[in-house]
């Protein structure tokens, strides 16, 4: 997802594509094992533009896959379309999307590679340190289930808290230790970055840091690679019946390679991160 605003789009990436492979979208009687390879995105950014032309070219060169690309509009239709066979592949959302997504609709729908990760991150106007913090001090974070106990795991990491092991969501009612007796205040997600004056931190979603002018590399403390960020990987999604069909493998490894990598850093410049081959297991 491109700079991850919420849960719901959060963490997703959203890419677009100008200019390639917009034609029909309907099934025509064709199989998923054809070279042509009809790929679910949401409408995004000119940086996730760039990201699948890349794509699509290496798929082009080494499998000689066409990517033909829809967009959509509302996060929920990409996965319908998907388990109704309208497109073959999407990549819109992340883990966390995916498990909620499945339980609400019965799907059947799996990840098939991992693409990006766009870290949550702590910011403050008080402290420069996240040791500065003192006794009694507040914290913003989103007050929507998914992004508020994704901004507790990063309070988590950062050494400031910690929550009972074993949870997939967590709540500041699962908060086990708070040494420095921090005041959590709950606040609507775009509302988190506006809060930074009256409050000594607030972990920020991307988009909103984005439009509320923050500077991510003044943040002072980014959201790690480890166990607890894995669920909030975007990833390339297919139907669990399809999900080892070689074309469908070819079009993740043509995602996961150097060169797109390159280009995320380029585009990006540290926003979102390249998920492949990060070791999660810590």
């Amino acid at each position: 997802m491109s700079k991850v605003t919420n849960w719901f789009i959060g963490g997703a990436v959203i890419v677009a594509i100008g200019g390639i492979g917009y034609a029909s979208f309907g099934n025509h009687g064709r199989k998923t094992d054809d070279k042509i390879v009809k790929v679910g995105i949401m409408s995004g950014s000119k940086q996730d533009t760039q990201i699948w032309q890349s794509v699509a070219k290496t798929a082009k060169k080494q499998y000689g896959i066409t990517l033909k690309f829809k967009e959509f509009s509302d996060y929920n239709q990409p996965n319908k379309a998907l388990a109704e066979g309208d497109i073959d592949i999407n990549a819109f959302q992340h883990y966390a999307f995916l498990d909620a997504s499945n339980q609400a609709t019965g799907n059947k729908i799996v990840a098939i590679g991992d693409t990006v990760i766009s870290p949550i991150r702590l910011y403050s106007q008080t402290y420069k340190n996240v040791a500065d913090f003192k006794t009694g001090d507040t914290i913003a974070v989103p007050n929507d289930a998914s992004n508020e106990s994704r901004s507790l795991y990063v309070l988590k990491a950062a050494g400031l808290i910690d929550l009972k092991p074993g949870l997939k969501t967590a709540t500041v009612k699962d908060i086990t230790k708070n040494p420095k007796d921090l005041k959590i205040k709950e606040l609507a997600a775009d509302q988190t970055a506006r809060a930074l004056s009256d409050v000594q931190g607030a972990v920020v979603n991307g988009t909103y840091a984005d439009t509320a002018g923050l500077d991510y590399k003044k943040a002072i403390f980014v959201e790690p690679i480890n166990k607890d960020s894995h669920q909030w990987v975007n990833i390339i999604a297919a139907n669990a019946k399809d999900k080892n069909k070689t074309v469908l493998k070819n079009v993740v490894k043509a995602y996961q390679t150097q060169t797109t990598k390159d280009v995320i850093n380029k585009a990006y410049d540290g926003v979102e991160l390249a998920a492949w081959g990060k070791d999660f297991s810590k």
